[in-house]
């Protein structure tokens, strides 16, 4: 390390991210390389050999002043204060023209296998977590209103229907398919972007952050990423699923102030047919977060859900653990999955929420900082 370097840690502040092999930490900073000339990142002062691990030593943007928040907190002040959907929309209107600009500027159609793989070919392939998860155990789910419990194989026995639109549940097959979809040789639009578009992944004002998977990502993928994020992970599964994850990477970690709810659910053993009634609740902020995102990356993908089906599906399967899950979270997230192999699905009614009201200010947590 040069002593320009060490001069720079001494007088600025720096976040110092432990990586595992000195083979990781320079890819990740090729990645980070890759992306410094064409998006907001934090500086890369320099890269530390401990005799355990490397450390890459980033500019800490929020000791510096450069951002105050991330995304995952200027949502949940939203979801608090109207006032803040401004601000908001001002971040997700950022993070979206981002995205455009690696597609266009950077953009080539390659096979999969260019991509980084992490995210997706390493989940998709045969031996890996997809299988261990959902293949190698028959899950058991507990039908939420009933003393009922089926196994994933039972349940793909039994047709469904969610809201009135009829539905297969069958995770078997939606993986085969996902192998298919997601095969090596595939070619896809890819272009030279941060790889993990979630939450705590971006800062306000915009910076991105982490770059573990940065490199030549799928603008499908990227999309993806950055919708079922806003849709389940960040206000629902993580926060109830990972919650020390949850408060370790966001700044302020307030509580979601809605969740997805099964309303009714009617189990005909005979027909071996189910009825459910779901609402998928959403808080004010984030139901204009997913609005504002859908709006931004809609020129990328047509209007339609087909350009993203298969890594959509992928981030519904391979986030959180299902036996982690209770029953009643489990089948929300398999009727989605569902909901996003059905051809007639849209990008819209996929994402169609039930915004929760904000609420009254003296139901508002006395942590909350005012909006900036």
């Amino acid at each position: 390390m040069s002593a320009n370097v060490r001069r720079s840690m001494a007088t600025t502040g720096v976040f110092r991210k432990p990586v595992a092999t000195r083979e990781r930490a320079e890819a990740e900073a090729k990645g980070w390389a890759r992306l410094a000339s064409r998006m907001a990142v934090p500086a890369l002062h320099g890269q530390i050999a401990l005799p355990d691990r490397q450390l890459l030593v980033y500019e800490d943007v929020f000791a510096t002043g450069r951002c105050e928040l991330l995304m995952g907190d200027v949502i949940a002040l939203a979801d608090r204060d109207p006032a803040v959907q401004l601000r908001l929309a001002r971040l997700v209107d950022g993070v979206c023209a981002d995205l455009r600009a690696a597609a266009e500027e950077t953009g080539r159609n390659v096979p999969l296998a260019e991509c980084v793989p992490d995210l997706y070919l390493e989940r998709i392939r045969p031996g890996s977590r997809l299988d261990r998860w959902y293949l190698r155990r028959d899950q058991p789910l507990t039908l939420p209103h009933t003393d009922t419990t089926l196994s994933l194989r039972e349940l793909a026995g039994f047709t469904l229907t969610a809201n009135g639109r009829p539905l297969t549940l069958n995770v078997a097959d939606t993986i085969d398919n996902l192998r298919l979809a997601l095969a090596p040789d595939r070619r896809r639009l890819a272009g030279l972007t941060q790889g993990d578009p979630t939450e705590p992944n971006i800062a306000d004002p915009l910076c991105w952050l982490d770059f573990e998977f940065a490199g030549r990502n799928t603008v499908a993928g990227e999309a993806a990423n950055l919708l079922w994020y806003l849709m389940a992970l960040g206000g629902w599964l993580v926060p109830r699923y990972q919650p020390d994850v949850y408060a370790r990477t966001l700044r302020l970690a307030l509580p979601p102030l809605a969740r997805p709810r099964i309303e009714y659910l009617e189990l005909h053993r005979t027909s071996r047919h189910i009825d459910v009634r779901y609402s998928w609740n959403t808080s004010p902020g984030r139901a204009a977060a997913i609005t504002r995102a859908l709006d931004g990356l809609r020129r990328e993908n047509g209007g339609g859900l087909e350009e993203i089906r298969a890594f959509l599906a992928l981030r519904v399967l391979g986030v959180i653990p299902p036996s982690r899950l209770t029953g009643h979270d489990l089948l929300l997230v398999l009727i989605k999955l569902a909901e996003s192999q059905d051809p007639h699905t849209t990008l819209d009614t996929f994402f169609t929420t039930t915004p929760a009201p904000h609420p009254h200010p003296g139901e508002r947590s006395s942590n909350v900082p005012a909006p900036a």
